[in-house]
């Protein structure tokens, strides 16, 4: 344990971190100081309880939040657009002609209605597609010029992998074929088509980081069954219950990723190369709980890692504020063993909200083993913190979205309260 501390010891020395907040404002407040050869010095937290509880208690602050998400998240949208060739301008967060124009030609190079609004679902593909590009690396590369269409055709290629589409040889830019199971499933508005030997619908999901199926490729077709069913399952339309969940897993990391970006903006002078370097160290130090996940317990498990954080030596805001930041690149890079051990950081600080991602792990198998059974503790956890006046952490402007949770989890036609499998998804089997 001791070892651990250290690694946790040298993280903290590395990535700058304030009191848990959504707000890139309040980020900012806790921080005193700068960077000094891409090592933190001078961080004061403002660790006041009291400034905390008003921050908290004031409707101020929730009206303020929203335009600073939704910038946020515009801003995100335009680094994307402007990545795969649609040119949205300069990313300031703000939703202007260019930025509608460069949508519309997004959703009309995707075959989606060319509004210049995008739906939650070309969102998060549009999202996902990106990060997936970054972190790539030589294999993105190389995809470009098989393509032929610049970074465009990227968005086909992701979208024809999902679909289990296969490009044939000599074929001209853009020039696809459907697998024989694709055109067995053509036309059904709840299936993603399964592979022409019978098996995963996902090719090959295994992460470079060898953690197992690939979250970002997963979401991926998360996201082409949303569209072919004209939006996301609600609690009044909800047919399958995985499903409802796998959907609203996803949109919880995309939300994650949002948060720890905007957090990271405020770091000035260090790069995202070596924040992903830094948090790569929560994989070794939380292994062994990230672990545990799959064999004990959610208060045993939080119990161990409470242990953890006292051995640490850092105080629950730092923590919390690296966790944060360590999520989303966990996520963003899709490296498992980093996004889950965030996860449990901030659930063993009584951030009881992020329970739900320990609850998605568990019920489809990303990182851990999948234990649909035990994952019902972790759902219950978050649900009923939202539920006692918890602030959403996952599309707080959703107010249906924590009823669909419990429905899907617990409620009506799901025999004896289990997660059912879908019947849109395929099962994961990692050797």
């Amino acid at each position: 344990m001791g070892s651990k501390a250290f690694v946790m010891a040298a993280l903290m020395a590395s990535v700058a971190v304030v009191p848990g907040t959504r707000a890139a404002a309040d980020f900012a407040d806790g921080l005193v100081g700068g960077l000094v050869g891409g090592a933190v010095s001078g961080i004061i937290v403002n660790e006041s309880a009291k400034a905390r509880e008003r921050k908290r208690s004031t409707t101020t602050r929730r009206v303020y939040r929203a335009p600073s998400v939704s910038s946020q998240q515009v801003r995100e949208n335009q680094t994307a657009l402007n990545y795969f060739g649609f040119p949205a301008g300069t990313p300031d967060g703000i939703r202007g002609r260019n930025t509608r124009n460069a949508v519309a030609q997004f959703q009309a190079h995707m075959g989606y209605p060319a509004t210049g609004h995008l739906q939650d679902y070309e969102r998060q593909f549009l999202i996902s597609s990106y990060y997936r590009a970054q972190s790539g690396g030589a294999a993105t590369a190389q995809l470009v010029a098989q393509r032929g269409q610049g970074t465009r055709g990227l968005l086909h290629a992701y979208r024809d992998e999902a679909l289990g589409i296969q490009r044939q040889q000599g074929q001209g830019q853009g020039g696809t074929t459907a697998s024989a199971s694709q055109q067995q499933t053509q036309g059904q508005t709840q299936s993603a088509s399964a592979s022409a030997s019978g098996g995963s619908a996902l090719p090959n999901l295994m992460a470079s980081g060898g953690d197992g199926p690939s979250l970002a490729s997963h979401c991926n077709q998360v996201s082409l069954v949303t569209s072919s069913n004209g939006g996301f399952v609600t609690a009044a339309s909800m047919q399958d219950a995985r499903f409802a969940l796998n959907e609203q897993f996803c949109i919880a990391r995309t939300y994650a990723i949002a948060e720890g970006e905007s957090m990271a903006a405020s770091l000035k002078g260090i790069s995202p190369e070596k924040l992903e370097e830094q948090c790569r160290a929560f994989g070794p130090a939380m292994r062994e709980h990230v672990a545990a996940l799959s064999l004990d317990g959610r208060q045993k498990v939080l119990d161990g890692v409470r242990g953890f954080v006292r051995e640490t030596g850092q105080s629950p805001a730092q923590l919390g504020g690296t966790a944060r930041i360590c999520l989303s690149v966990g996520y963003r890079i899709d490296n498992m063993n980093v996004a889950l051990g965030s996860g449990l950081l901030l659930a063993a600080l009584g951030e009881d909200a992020y329970s739900e991602l320990m609850g998605h792990h568990l019920n489809e198998g990303f990182g851990t083993a999948r234990r649909p059974e035990l994952a019902k503790e972790w759902f219950a956890a978050a649900v009923e913190a939202v539920e006692n006046g918890a602030e959403p952490v996952f599309a707080p402007g959703d107010s249906g979205r924590n009823a669909l949770l419990r429905k899907a989890v617990f409620g009506a036609g799901v025999q004896g309260g289990d997660v059912q499998p879908a019947s849109t998804l395929p099962t994961f089997d990692v050797d």
